[in-house]
């Protein structure tokens, strides 16, 4: 992309609001994951569905995500970054309001895989436009800057969602994004030059469709597993087959067909292999922590949906806040040791969120928060930098797209795997505490005139196993939070594979890189 880098330095006023353009898309689509997040219960409600089947409304969002990430490079060659750029963005916004007039769960999850599938692009292509206008020496902060995008969605997103639901309807949370998709449009028209489209790309259908069917079977087994009773089910049992299958199939063509969906060549790069897997493991903590959270405070705790997501809101401005520092500092220290920082930092805010009880209160949930958002802010733009350092330009939109389907899957399945435990955990909690209610406890007959229990009325045992269910329940959320810190800390060696080059004098900026490479 020699010649956009050579269009935006003779024109670096077009370079700054481009940077703006990209970012305000970026968050449309980055606030879409996370504001329905406060929402779920009262869409839950609204839809009659069950705790389980809500979590659709986001996990459909991100399995299509990913496979629609996964076409971003060729639709890119195909169409030009400009056009696909553009469609992108008007489908996205177009399906946005589809989903805000949605009545039933089905309709919900179809409208939510357009929104996934329209917007999937975004990410990528934000990140390979901003890593093609800036030299190489620049690209560390602009990282950063990126990374401050990426992450303003899920600071927006929690209270922004929290207020338009408490304040008007969760059909809102929405429509919201009908002007920012307007200003983004016209904006990219007005600033974004032409790319010329290549009309002879070759694109792998059998590869794409392979890795579509083994992704979509995989996330259906996670969503339906718990309500089918697993392995038990024939359905379960099906869907895990065509998964297998399916990814087998895929495995074999890309290793044996000339031209694979998939350039071969990405993974035997170890920086960005080994970001992949770390990268993979962020997305579990960050989504299924945000996922998590409004459910556990607002089921369990009675929070509004506003005051949870004023809850929320400070774990981005941590990460906000990191990220501007890493931006300073990212190309004085050496990088690994920033991100094994913020590794670091997220495991012992999950660690410590496992160790929180039904008195918690508001100001260490928000303390935790931000500690964790810290944790975010020193990982992320590091891991965006290293892992396209060592890649030849011309594959950086295929890169990207692939890093950030592999961030989306590990977001879709852990939030699956998260809730699926809650549901199963709780019920084998409630079995070990109801061991102890016995008419002859005495630390319940001590409990009996102050909290209404007794185990000789109806009312008294159903208030009573009401109180089992909130504690199973809770338990359940703690052993989440420190399944995932073990998560983190078994990916943190992997830090120390990652190669970076050593300080000194600024890399050649992106012309002379592309006049060596011809």
């Amino acid at each position: 992309m020699a010649q956009m880098y050579e269009y935006f330095n003779a024109h670096p006023g077009r370079r700054s609001a481009l940077v703006i353009v990209v970012t305000l898309a970026m968050i449309m689509q980055t606030l879409d994951a996370t504001i329905a997040n406060v929402a779920l219960p009262h869409m839950q409600s609204s839809m009659s569905a069950a705790q389980d089947q809500i979590s659709w409304v986001l996990t459909s969002y991100m399995i299509a995500s990913a496979i629609g990430m996964s076409l971003t490079g060729f639709l890119a060659s195909r169409f030009g970054t400009k056009n696909l750029l553009i469609g992108s963005i008007v489908g996205f916004t177009a399906a946005s309001m589809l989903c805000g007039i949605a009545q039933t769960l089905p309709e919900m999850i179809m409208f939510r895989v357009a929104q996934g599938l329209f917007g999937a692009g975004l990410l990528p292509l934000s990140q390979s436009i901003m890593l093609d206008v800036f030299p190489r020496e620049k690209q560390g902060p602009a990282m950063a800057i990126w990374g401050m995008g990426v992450m303003l969605g899920p600071i927006l997103g929690p209270t922004l969602g929290g207020y338009l639901t408490e304040y008007y309807n969760w059909r809102w949370i929405f429509f919201i994004n009908a002007p920012l998709g307007v200003i983004s449009t016209l904006s990219v028209i007005a600033l974004l030059p032409e790319t010329p489209p290549n009309k002879q790309t070759y694109f792998d259908f059998l590869g794409f469709g392979l890795l579509a069917i083994a992704l979509t079977s995989f996330q259906l087994m996670l969503d339906r597993g718990e309500t089918q009773d697993w392995f038990q089910s024939y359905e379960i049992i099906l869907e895990a087959s065509v998964a297998a299958l399916s990814f087998y199939a895929f495995i074999v063509h890309v290793l044996t067909t000339d031209k694979p969906f998939i350039t071969l060549s990405l993974f035997r790069d170890l920086n960005y292999s080994v970001s992949m897997v770390i990268g993979a493991a962020f997305g579990v903590t960050l989504f299924a922590t945000m996922t998590l959270m409004p459910l556990m405070l607002q089921n369990l705790m009675h929070y509004s949906v506003i005051d949870t997501g004023f809850v929320l809101m400070p774990r981005g401005v941590g990460t906000m806040l990191a990220m501007a520092l890493v931006g300073r500092i990212v190309t004085k220290l050496d990088a690994r040791l920033i991100m094994f920082f913020g590794l670091a930092l997220t495991a012992a805010a999950l660690w410590h969120m496992s160790t929180w009880t039904m008195d918690v209160s508001s100001f260490e949930m928000i303390a935790t928060g931000v500690l964790q958002g810290v944790g975010i802010g020193f990982l992320f733009p590091p891991l965006s930098m290293i892992a396209y350092m060592t890649l030849a330009p011309h594959l950086r939109t295929e890169a990207a797209a692939f890093f950030s389907l592999t961030r989306n899957m590990g977001s879709s399945v852990g939030i699956s795997v998260m809730i699926a435990l809650v549901a199963q955990n709780t019920q084998i909690n409630h079995a070990s505490l109801a061991e102890y209610i016995t008419p002859f406890s005495r630390a319940l007959q001590a409990l009996v005139p102050e909290a209404g229990w007794s185990t000789g009325a109806a009312s008294g045992i159903a208030h009573l196993n009401s109180e089992i269910t909130r504690q199973a329940m809770m338990i359940s959320y703690l052993n989440d939070y420190r399944l995932m810190a073990y998560a983190i800390v078994l990916v943190m060696p992997l830090i120390f594979l990652l190669r970076v080059p050593e300080r000194g004098p600024a890399p050649p900026s992106q012309p002379a890189m592309a006049a060596a490479e011809h």
